[in-house]
């Protein structure tokens, strides 16, 4: 048996093992072996600003950096030719959403890390540890601009989040056999944080950023999510190269169904999306647009398809499915997707 051949039949047996472990919440799982760890940046550009700062005690003039992404990245010891994953998270949120779940759960950056993939997980521009720019706010506090020209700026309520992330009909009400760990509600909000993706430049600069990072990188696959559902492909426009496939969970918006496929004709291209879409206002109409342009993309010779969980034998998710209690019951799925659709290093 070749050495590819002995890799492939260990991997599968680590994911049918690892999937044992897990539903057997009363054994452990063994010790997490890495063979490195750590944290940089992609992009960003350097601009002078006479506005860094409204306090006496700083010098409100200087040069800044400004539009860069922080990445994470974790590298398991087990050499299984599996590509790196690259997770990119939505609205009002961070890199956090694809962490330890809301509950104390695994979260899918261990999980994809003990079935063999090299994970990377960003903070968008301008978000989390990626580092905005305050100069218009400090020039508006000072009165070198008018207070019109502050920055856009909004945050979800728990309220509206609650419809937006579909665990039910309106606030309080719950759809029934929803998997999110709604007794762990309160967890869940403290993840959400403040959104300036209006302010920021068109295309927003965490397209470039990932760009960067899938050279960078050799080949990865960028998994998407909402908000960010469209940057890979916004990528993939830019330049294919380093982008080994695309998965993009809930987005927000897919490519235009006239859009260009020419991007996109190597690239293995999987859409997912949960429960509850069909009679929501907003994702209702997202999920009609994405299945158009699976429909173009097909016809256009592109590898791409639309999934609906509940299709596959998979009930109860809301938006945040990468949080559910179910959640490594969908990376199992998504990770055999994977591995029928994208060719290992």
């Amino acid at each position: 048996m070749s050495p590819l051949a002995n890799a492939r039949r260990l991997l599968s047996l680590t994911v049918a093992l690892t999937t044992l472990i897990t539903a057997q919440t009363s054994k452990p799982l063994p010790p997490l072996t890495l063979a490195s760890q750590g944290s940089f940046f992609v992009g960003g550009h350097d601009i002078h600003s006479d506005a860094l700062s409204t306090l006496p005690r700083y010098i409100p003039s200087g040069t800044i950096t400004v539009d860069q992404m922080y990445v994470h990245y974790q590298i398991p010891a087990t050499k299984l030719h599996r590509l790196p994953i690259t997770f990119i998270h939505g609205c009002c949120l961070t890199g956090k959403t694809w962490e330890t779940t809301p509950d104390g759960h695994m979260g899918w950056d261990e999980y994809f890390l003990r079935q063999g993939f090299p994970v990377y997980i960003v903070d968008q521009a301008d978000r989390g540890r990626s580092a905005l720019n305050p100069s218009t706010i400090n020039a508006v506090k000072s009165g070198k601009l008018p207070t019109t020209a502050l920055p856009d700026l909004f945050f979800v309520g728990h309220e509206a989040a609650w419809q937006v992330f579909r665990f039910g009909p309106e606030y309080p009400q719950l759809f029934p056999g929803l998997q999110f760990p709604i007794e762990a509600q309160a967890e869940f909000w403290k993840q959400m944080v403040p959104d300036w993706s209006p302010s920021l430049p068109d295309p927003n600069p965490t397209i470039a950023d990932l760009s960067e990072l899938a050279i960078r990188l050799n080949g990865t696959i960028l998994v998407s999510h909402s908000q960010s559902g469209i940057f890979p492909f916004q990528t993939a426009g830019i330049s294919t190269k380093g982008i080994a496939g695309i998965i993009a969970i809930e987005p927000g918006s897919c490519p235009d169904a006239k859009a260009d496929m020419q991007p996109f004709l190597h690239i293995p291209i999987l859409v997912l999306f949960g429960d509850n879409l069909e009679t929501s206002p907003r994702w209702g109409p997202r999920l009609k647009a994405c299945q158009a342009f699976i429909q173009a993309a097909t016809a256009a010779a592109v590898k791409a398809t639309l999934v609906q969980l509940p299709d596959v034998g998979i009930h109860g998710n809301s938006h945040m499915l990468m949080q559910d209690k179910n959640n490594l019951q969908v990376a199992d799925w998504l990770i055999r997707w994977i591995d029928h659709n994208i060719a290992p290093r």
